[in-house]
């Protein structure tokens, strides 16, 4: 069977999201693993801050103590570290440090190996009394 790209692996998961949770709202990044022009890069860029690392998804669900969980999918077979504990590249290390500032604000946020560890890390967060629904 042919390996499942980073941007398939995403449109799985946001179709299991849609499907087993279809009143959660996320957001995932289709720019996340997309060859861009230089001008394209620049762009998105600017309206990422300028920022490294950003998540390639979000679930702006609040649960518990957090305000929401951002997700880092990676393809079945990625490392995210060595054998002596350090990240397995810069890339992943820059995703790690947002990550970790993203925790320091209140949100959850994870890596996910495969489609299997994404619906883990999402059924796991999901689960439990969701809060009451305001209708606007």
């Amino acid at each position: 069977m042919k390996e499942m790209t980073e941007s398939e692996l995403q449109t799985k998961v946001a179709d299991y999201i849609r499907l087993q949770y279809p009143k959660v709202l996320f957001h995932s990044d289709y720019g996340s693993g997309v060859k861009l022009t230089a001008r394209q890069a620049a762009i998105q860029k600017r309206q990422n801050g300028g920022l490294k690392g950003w998540p390639d998804m979000f679930i702006a669900e609040p649960f518990k103590e957090w305000h929401g969980l951002f997700i880092e999918l990676k393809k079945d077979g990625t490392r995210l570290k060595k054998k002596d504990g350090t990240w397995a590249s810069g890339h992943i290390a820059e995703q790690a440090k947002m990550m970790a500032e993203l925790e320091k604000r209140g949100y959850l946020a994870k890596f996910a190996v495969g489609f299997d560890e994404a619906k883990r890390i999402i059924d796991e967060y999901l689960d439990g009394p969701q809060p009451e629904r305001v209708e606007f």
